[in-house]
């Protein structure tokens, strides 16, 4: 696997003097704490916790769970907010709360060079109504590229991608009635992605962070605050990141995030 930065050998030093709260315990703690014999070392850099990005990324983690357990990989993951957001959404999404640590100003962010997002200095507006308005340009796919061709895969379907939800799965938490699984064979079949099926689980998402907005994102600052993904060997040696360019722009491989280290 190729990395993606001229920076890349310095993403390691930068992680491996960083302490963040864990959410764990809410003490500072070095993000690399219980690490050092991992034989591979995933970190994930995410951006405000409501981002449906992260509760996407969690939803992928919890879903290759017994594949990742039995590679021995080792996970750690920085959101933006507080505590109480990362007890939220780990609840939420069962991502493990030892695993999860906090940088309330995007800090690690800032030292990793990461994407802020579009930032557009509109006059007159305060700093969380300028990050509202640069996120909902975003969201139409202004300075966010791919981000618009990602929402209507969610509808269109995907054939490249895994079935997202199984037969006998019932989602619920939506406006809608809960759905089964099985609904979905109607709109193309089974074994691979189908019509709607990532919409939903989408939608799942959204009716959860909009029911306790603030609590998800205490500060709306840095809303458009992009994250990374950096994967180490057991010598430290970063063989891959990505960068996020955009709004659902959490993975290079779209149909199925985690190849890179399954393929590898």
């Amino acid at each position: 696997m190729n990395t993606e930065s001229s920076n890349s050998e310095n993403v390691y030093s930068i992680l491996s003097k960083t302490q963040r709260l864990r959410i764990s315990d809410g003490e500072i703690k070095p993000v690399l704490d219980g690490c050092s014999n991992a034989s591979h070392l995933l970190i994930l850099i995410w951006s405000q916790l409501g981002d449906f990005d992260n509760l996407e990324y969690a939803w992928w983690l919890q879903k290759e769970k017994s594949k990742l357990e039995a590679q021995g990989i080792t996970i750690r993951a920085i959101g933006i907010g507080d505590r109480n957001s990362g007890i939220k959404f780990c609840k939420y999404t069962r991502f493990p709360q030892e695993w999860l640590f906090m940088d309330s100003l995007a800090e690690i962010h800032a030292d990793l060079k990461l994407y802020r997002g579009l930032s557009i200095q509109f006059p007159l507006l305060s700093t969380s109504q300028k990050a509202w308005l640069n996120l909902m340009l975003m969201c139409a796919g202004i300075g966010s590229p791919g981000t618009l061709r990602e929402v209507f895969r969610g509808y269109t379907g995907d054939k490249n991608a895994p079935q997202l939800i199984a037969d006998q799965e019932v989602v619920s938490g939506t406006p809608l009635p809960p759905i089964k699984g099985s609904f979905f064979k109607a709109a193309g079949g089974t074994g691979f992605q189908r019509p709607f099926e990532l919409a939903t689980l989408r939608l799942r998402n959204m009716t959860e962070v909009l029911n306790n907005w603030n609590i998800y994102v205490p500060d709306s600052s840095y809303l458009t605050q992009r994250g990374a993904t950096f994967l180490f060997d057991s010598q430290r040696k970063l063989i891959y990141e990505h960068r996020d360019r955009g709004i659902l722009g959490f993975a290079e491989n779209k149909s199925n995030p985690l190849s890179f280290f399954f393929d590898s």
